[in-house]
């Protein structure tokens, strides 16, 4: 059960939502080393012109500690 993927999510909308998601993975990516966290991954997307997620892909395991701490938008299992 703590395999399941979960992907939570953060959704950016402007002119500069491809920058900023770039920049948010940055400090996911600082998050996930300074937890120690394994089989954990971020990235950007962009899902429309001026619309993009950051996200970070973790175990269920994972999920509440994240949750609580970077407060995403939204999650979905993958």
């Amino acid at each position: 059960m703590s395999d399941e993927k979960i992907k939570l999510i953060w959704d950016l909308r402007s002119i500069d939502a491809k920058e900023v998601a770039e920049h948010h993975v940055k400090h996911v990516y600082e998050y996930i080393e300074s937890k120690g966290l394994e089989n954990t991954t971020a990235a950007c997307e962009e899902i429309f012109p001026h619309y993009y997620i950051a996200y970070i892909l973790t175990t269920k395991k994972h999920m509440i500690q994240i949750r609580d701490d970077l407060k995403p938008h939204r999650g979905e299992y993958v």
